[in-house]
């Protein structure tokens, strides 16, 4: 297709909105971003949107990919990536750096550069650092694109998994008991650290959860039954993010509630549980993506328990400022209180991901909710709120 083709004048709009979705990137959960991108390039309607799959190569290359989600689901346990997508091993995709122009340009060495016309908006689905924690959307906020999803603040608090329980504690929503240790902590006073994790566990007891303050699809997490399984968590962690969050374990039950944006604001779907797996020590990754670890939806909860939690999710999702949509995390104690134990400002996407089924089970199917969460953007790129 020629460049005459795919180029827009200002004067002549798009017949239909352009959705660039993008993907992969630098994070250890490229994989996981590749398999929610074809979930979202299966279900986006063409008859209503022109779509430009971009994918980001693990080393931060941002490449022109084959839109082919038959090629982006894990197969026989093998995870997908960009580079096997990508249409060529050199060319780049360059996003405009000033808001009075929102063409993107795609080149090869040797070769003119190629327009590719107009983004009218970004549906990032980017998943942990490089994607999810602000940095994508500062770009194309600098570059003047609209995005689906929260916005630079709420982006990094919801990274964060410090920052994101010192807000929810300011907002008076209850957190479980966590320590946090620094890299410069670590590095430099590694004796003082353990004596802190070992006070820590004094005061709560055994076992401790080991995880990257800044991460996320449960990557980088160990369940620490004593001191003897420390160091092992701790590289594991650090392998992730130098900032590490130890968490006391909450006992009760997991129960998690998505948020969606409306044009009259955010609201809850149905809650879900998450049951003990039995092959597993927790909810980590192989149990979530590879073994497809299911929970229950909707969670067997009381009528006032499922009408608390759904009010929860919504105060936090206006806690951290965001936008679009957000998956809330709670414990049930044994006092039958809900503990916050994080948000995910781009939570897993898949068709069988518990976002997308508990809005399901809300009414709400998934190609609606990718057609939803487009019109959200595009209303906030007009000031409409």
């Amino acid at each position: 297709m020629s460049s005459e083709n795919l180029t827009q004048s200002p004067e002549q709009p798009h017949h239909k909105p352009r959705v660039a979705v993008v993907f992969g990137g630098r994070s250890s959960e490229h994989a996981i971003s590749v398999v929610t991108a074809g979930a979202v390039l299966r279900s986006i309607d063409r008859s209503k949107y022109e779509v430009l799959p971009i994918g980001i190569t693990i080393d931060g290359r941002w490449a022109l990919t084959a839109d082919a989600p038959e090629q982006m689901a894990i197969a026989d346990r093998r995870l997908p990536s960009v580079e096997d997508l990508a249409e060529s091993e050199d060319g780049r995709v360059l996003l405009p750096v000033d808001p009075a122009s929102r063409e993107v340009v795609y080149t090869e060495p040797g070769a003119v550069p190629k327009a590719l016309g107009d983004v009218d908006v970004v549906f990032p689905v980017l998943h942990g650092p490089y994607g999810e924690d602000g940095t994508l959307q500062g770009l194309l906020e600098l570059s003047g694109i609209p995005y689906v999803g929260a916005g630079v603040l709420s982006s990094a608090v919801g990274q964060d998994k410090e920052y994101m329980k010192r807000i929810f504690t300011s907002f008076g929503l209850k957190v479980g008991p966590y320590l946090v240790i620094r890299p410069r902590e670590w590095e430099h006073d590694e004796a003082g650290a353990r004596r802190r994790i070992v006070d820590f566990a004094g005061e709560h007891g055994w076992p401790l959860f080991v995880k990257p303050a800044r991460g996320g699809s449960s990557m980088g997490i160990s369940k620490v039954e004593g001191l003897s399984d420390l160091d092992e968590a701790m590289e594991e962690a650090r392998g992730h993010d130098p900032k590490i969050l130890i968490e006391a374990l909450v006992r009760g039950r997991e129960i998690e509630c998505g948020v969606l944006e409306f044009e009259d604001g955010p609201r809850a779907s149905v809650p879900a549980e998450i049951p003990p797996v039995s092959s597993h020590d927790f909810y980590d990754f192989e149990a979530k993506y590879i073994d497809s670890a299911t929970g229950i939806v909707p969670a067997p909860l009381t009528a006032e328990q499922t009408a608390q939690v759904r009010r929860l999710a919504v105060e936090a999702f206006e806690a951290a400022s965001c936008e679009g949509l957000v998956r809330a995390d709670f414990f049930l104690d044994e006092e039958g209180e809900f503990v916050i134990n994080e948000i995910n400002t781009l939570p897993g996407f898949t068709p069988i991901s518990m976002y997308p089924r508990m809005w399901q089970e809300s009414g709400i199917e998934y190609p609606e909710l990718v057609d939803l969460l487009i019109q959200a953007a595009l209303r906030r790129s007009t000031g409409l709120r």
